[in-house]
């Protein structure tokens, strides 16, 4: 953990760009599964896949299981790990099942909920519904969430009773850091589209993320859609965009050039440069989303989201039509509910939570103790378990 001057640590998330041992590797499987078991037979695989959907345990997982807690490949090293032991186990009997990974792996997720499915006995819309949302949480946060971190690691966990969780994880390479965002199938209260995360992880919350997923954007989501199923006008708007000169009016409406000069594409300069628009809206791959967009109803945001070519310039310029013709504006506001495992002592930036502190380490010792591992290495776990919690039992935690 990194100390700061406010008496808080938090969980850093620097890219890393090594590989994990193979003796490493192997431990990390072998605890992992017993760990696995454990945690299935005293609570129940539900119970499981809800953990993963917590950043903080997750974290503390791949903690315990002794891979580096600072550092991007804690995630990906920690499900593979995972995978692996499930895999071993026999993911029928453990009622879990692990699709996708990193880089490649991660597109083979839909053959592997396939093959699962078969396996489970499931019905083609089950297994559509679980296919769909696979891709609906990726183009989510690689979408609708555009904050700098382009996703190269995704993991869809579901169980005998169709309950999932999604881990998927982003690098800026700009920053040299990475994110991981979690998903829970019973943590989205309304819809897909309205703060559905169960957490995101990350050390760092950043300025002017374009965010479509903050419960103020209703309305522009709602204008969005308007705009995409009037073809006629959406092509009127796009060709009045292509033709701006310097100094003409971009809009209906009258918005100044302070407005311009903060708006969410402000990389694309287009108040200084305006053939920076032209190079958005001519480019040939957009006009062809845009064609393939119109030419189907979109009742909703899942419909255009999940279009083929549809990616975060289409959102981008989308909304920047929807803001010109409607006045409804995105959100920019970075989507992370909170950074910091336990809160601080102090109370900054939120008091300590005991009861999920304590919940935490006592599920990860009754793993640790009823496993089939020897006394030694039993004592070395539990050891790694307390010097990763900084957790004293004599002591009251504050």
């Amino acid at each position: 953990m990194q100390k700061t001057g406010f008496n808080r640590s938090i969980a850093e998330f620097s890219l890393d760009y090594g590989k994990c041992p193979p003796y490493l590797f192997e431990r990390m499987v072998k605890l992992a599964k017993i760990i696995v078991i454990s945690i299935i037979e005293n609570f129940s695989a539900e119970e499981l896949v809800y953990r993963l959907s917590d950043s903080v345990w997750f974290q503390s997982l791949g903690s315990v299981l002794a891979f580096d807690w600072n550092a991007s490949g804690l995630t990906t090293t920690t499900l593979g790990a995972l995978k692996q032991a499930i895999s071993e186990i026999g993911p029928e009997q453990a009622g879990i099942f692990i699709c996708g990974g990193k880089g490649k792996t991660s597109r083979k997720t839909p053959d592997e909920i396939l093959k699962y499915s078969y396996q489970l006995g499931l019905n083609q819309a089950q297994t559509d519904n679980l296919i769909k949302t696979s891709k609906l949480t990726a183009k989510i946060d690689s979408s609708l969430v555009q904050d700098g971190f382009q996703l190269y690691h995704h993991n869809f966990i579901f169980t005998k009773k169709l309950n999932w969780t999604v881990i998927q994880q982003g690098m800026n390479t700009k920053i040299k850091r990475a994110r991981r965002y979690h998903w829970h199938s019973k943590t989205i209260k309304k819809n897909f589209f309205e703060t559905p995360h169960a957490t995101i992880a990350t050390e760092i919350i950043l300025p002017n993320v374009f965010n479509l997923i903050d419960k103020k954007t209703k309305q522009h989501k709602t204008d969005l859609l308007t705009i995409v199923n009037q073809k006629k006008d959406l092509f009127v708007e796009i060709k009045r965009i292509k033709n701006i000169k310097t100094g003409a009016q971009l809009s209906l409406l009258n918005l100044s050039d302070n407005d311009f000069k903060h708006h969410s594409i402000e990389t694309e300069h287009f108040t200084k440069l305006p053939t920076q628009i032209t190079k958005i809206f001519e480019d040939k791959r957009f006009i062809k989303t845009i064609e393939t967009v119109t030419d189907k109803p979109n009742n909703n945001l899942e419909s255009l989201v999940l279009t083929k070519g549809v990616g975060p310039k289409t959102i981008r310029a989308l909304s920047l039509l929807t803001e010109i013709i409607f006045g409804s504006k995105p959100s920019f506001t970075d989507p992370v509910r909170y950074t910091y495992a336990f809160g601080g002592k102090d109370g900054i930036p939120y008091p300590v939570n005991k009861t999920v502190y304590d919940k935490i380490i006592q599920i990860m010792e009754t793993a640790i103790k009823k496993s089939s591992i020897s006394f030694s290495d039993k004592n070395k776990a539990l050891k790694r378990l307390e010097q990763n919690f900084a957790y004293d039992k004599t002591k009251t935690i504050a």
